[in-house]
């Protein structure tokens, strides 16, 4: 879950950085921005971070990012929280690589997203086929016994109509698990975005 809503978050507070940044606002004032909430779970990171610079009860803004990173879980918040660190201990452009890094967040972003539509976009053509065709051939297979009920009885043997009535409604309802497990496995392909 929290590597989800780091995903979620963490192009949002790059492109926050760059702005605050680029207007002038120190990293610590920006860190302290971002952490008065609006990110989710960095904002939570953010403000606990400051809470305890504040306190006295951290050994400063570099300790506490390189400790911060051992806790994301996700790559770009780890990429964003080694910028901010580097930025600290060697004093490093920080607005250019961070708008370097959103850029390139962006990128996988609209990549990720385009993967999923490509893979989505059978998925209504499928449940539309299973859908449609499974229930009619079904039918088809319950009318049998009353259309080969004459003649045409007496050279094949058929099942009872209570087997047949069997066979159609597991074939529909397997039809339906079909259908529900098509659009499961779409909706968990989702990129969370």
């Amino acid at each position: 879950m929290r590597k989800l809503d780091e995903q979620r978050e963490v192009l949002y507070v790059i492109r926050t950085l760059d702005v605050l940044m680029s207007s002038g606002v120190g990293l610590e004032a920006a860190i302290h921005t971002i952490g008065s909430g609006g990110y989710g779970i960095i904002s939570e990171d953010f403000s606990g971070m400051m809470s305890r610079l504040r306190k006295g009860s951290s050994r400063g803004l570099g300790p506490e990012l390189k400790s911060m990173m051992g806790k994301a879980d996700s790559e770009g918040y780890r990429r964003l929280l080694n910028t901010m660190y580097t930025n600290v201990t060697q004093n490093t452009d920080i607005i250019e690589t961070i708008r370097k890094q959103g850029t390139r967040m962006e990128n996988e972003r609209t990549e990720s997203v385009q993967k999923y539509i490509e893979e989505l976009g059978s998925v209504p053509e499928t449940l539309l086929s299973i859908g449609m065709i499974g229930p009619i051939i079904l039918a088809i297979a319950g009318l049998v016994p009353q259309l080969m009920s004459g003649d045409l009885g007496a050279f094949m043997k058929l099942p009872p109509s209570s087997t047949i009535n069997m066979v159609v409604n597991g074939g529909l309802a397997l039809t339906l698990f079909g259908m529900f497990m098509i659009g499961l496995k779409a909706h968990t392909k989702d990129p969370g975005l």
